[in-house]
């Protein structure tokens, strides 16, 4: 009796053990794009970008061409890049303090100017890699190392909106949010991915991904009460959805 196979480890992967803490969504979100980058056959043209944080090791379990990048300034690496050779699909991965502070300045400039790359940003409210201090996106009351008392917005401002900021420039293609927190949200966020790719390899100008994941370490969780709260909690302060899908000219 053949053997038919209907799950299996996407190619662009490989097949090593992961870093993260378990639980955590970036293994679920490093699937998906190898899952989107087979689905179009683009194993061959993909070149990431790995930022500096939790996900500094990315190149470790991507079987394509992957990039290191200065913290902070992975959108600017892309750029170069993608420049460099426009017809390679261009990822640049990163999480909140490497894209939403110590890199906006290279985020907004990049999604202003339009740049032909897919930026997949992670946004799990902290910084995650050295010991889960307050980002721009944590949440207004959220207790963290910086702010034990939680966040107090006369002090450290509000939680930054990406998604919705990128929208606003109007060389952006594509802007959404989505989550890895339960089987509905990995559909959907395989779906953009897969559309922003496909937007970049048509030559439609700059996609942004923003996903919703835990860090169920460093809010002291279990994965399930953590992936509870962004749904619950998270979605609040950012709402998921499409905020752009449309080209400027």
């Amino acid at each position: 009796m053949a053997t038919k196979i209907i799950f299996d480890k996407p190619k662009s992967m490989k097949d090593v053990p992961m870093h993260y803490c378990p639980g955590c969504g970036h293994g679920v979100v490093h699937r998906l794009i190898c899952e989107a980058i087979d689905e179009l056959n683009l194993r061959e043209k993909a070149i990431g970008v790995a930022p500096v944080g939790c996900a500094v090791l990315a190149y470790d379990y991507w079987d394509f061409d992957v990039s290191e990048a200065a913290h902070g300034r992975a959108a600017a690496v892309a750029t170069g890049i993608k420049r460099v050779w426009p017809d390679r699909l261009v990822i640049s991965y990163q999480g909140d303090g490497d894209l939403a502070s110590i890199g906006m300045g290279e985020t907004i400039h990049t999604a202003n100017r339009g740049e032909n790359i897919t930026v997949i940003f992670i946004n799990n409210a902290n910084y995650g890699m050295t010991g889960g201090q307050m980002a721009p996106t944590t949440l207004v009351g959220q207790k963290t190392p910086t702010t034990p008392m939680g966040r107090e917005p006369s002090s450290t401002g509000f939680p930054i909106k990406m998604a919705e900021l990128i929208a606003s420039f109007p060389a952006v293609r594509y802007s959404v949010r989505t989550t890895v927190a339960d089987f509905k949200g990995v559909v959907q966020t395989k779906m953009a991915i897969k559309k922003a790719f496909e937007l970049q390899m048509k030559g439609e100008g700059y996609t942004f991904v923003e996903i919703l994941s835990n860090c169920n370490t460093n809010w002291e969780m279990s994965p399930v009460d953590a992936n509870r709260f962004i749904l619950e909690t998270m979605v609040q302060t950012f709402p998921l959805g499409t905020f752009k899908d449309e080209r400027y000219v």
